[in-house]
């Protein structure tokens, strides 16, 4: 538990929502995997056509969930009618990213009333 207190008593909902209205989310079969307040986990099975030349999970679908990720968590502490967008965000690879699955873990580090920052992880599985 992160120990925010959403301001949304349907934030789940609001969060399944958002995910749901993005193409390329469908396109790289992401799927959410745990969401709380302040706290969401995002999901994507290995597959051929998601890896770049090496073999490796491409970086741009690793950015893509952590992107996600970070601001569903984000979207879990927001007032009912209010939107999320990312206005900045930085990756650090540190090592390819190879196994069954990918898991972007995206959490609030402060919540603000117009920008909230947001941290993302990604693991391979």
């Amino acid at each position: 538990m992160t120990g925010f207190t959403p301001q949304n008593p349907h934030y789940e909902d609001f969060v399944r929502a958002a995910l749901k209205r993005q193409g390329f989310m469908a396109l790289i079969g992401a799927e959410l995997r745990a969401v709380e307040p302040g706290r969401v986990v995002l999901g994507v099975a290995y597959r051929d056509e998601l890896n770049q030349q090496n073999g490796f999970l491409h970086g741009g679908v690793v950015g893509t969930l952590c992107d996600n990720a970070a601001a569903a968590a984000a979207g879990t502490l927001v007032a009912a009618g209010s939107g999320i967008l990312t206005i900045e965000y930085k990756v650090n690879f540190l090592g390819p990213a190879l196994g069954d699955r990918l898991e972007a873990h995206g959490e609030v580090v402060r919540l603000g009333r117009s920008i909230t920052v947001s941290r993302a992880e990604a693991f391979a599985v």
